[in-house]
């Protein structure tokens, strides 16, 4: 059952998708459509999973589930991935890619493998104080607080 982002509490789990490539506005409209048809049917062993989704920079695909109207499941986890993989084919992108970074260059939003990523360290030509986006957060509350953040204050401050 689709529900409004702000409506789910801050516990709410939450998976990150980041795309690597910019969406155009026809396609984050035409995603935003599917998302909501299967957020509306999305269950856990037939029980709604109260859920919701933002999409962020043309680029980022945000879901959440409220765990403590119902736990998504394995099978239910993996009818959402099934779903981000359906993107994939349709848009012609990658979703899934964990091996990849996105920070932000001025106004601009950057994607790199994560080994050019490093090299850019090296180069100095990204910082500590780079804003990169911690895709490894788990719940709303972090995705609030901790989603964009200096790269010095996430899990890539190990290439510095």
């Amino acid at each position: 059952m689709y529900v409004p982002f702000e409506n789910l509490p801050e516990e709410s789990r939450i998976w990150i998708y980041q795309s690597n490539r910019k969406f155009s506005d026809a396609e984050f409209s035409e995603i935003e459509k599917d998302l909501q048809q299967f957020l509306e049917n999305w269950a856990a062993h037939g029980t709604s999973l109260e859920a919701s989704y933002q999409l962020k920079y043309n680029r980022f695909i945000i879901i959440a589930v409220n765990q403590e109207v119902q736990l998504a499941t394995g099978c239910s986890i993996d009818a959402s991935v099934a779903f981000i993989q359906s993107l994939e084919q349709k848009y012609q992108v990658d979703l899934l890619d964990k091996m990849n970074v996105t920070f932000k260059l001025g106004e601009h939003i950057a994607h790199k493998p994560l080994i050019d990523f490093k090299k850019m360290v090296k180069d100095k030509a990204v910082t500590g104080n780079t804003i990169v986006f911690n895709n490894l957060i788990n719940t709303i509350q972090e995705y609030n607080e901790s989603w964009e953040v200096p790269a010095i204050d996430s899990w890539h401050s190990r290439f510095f």
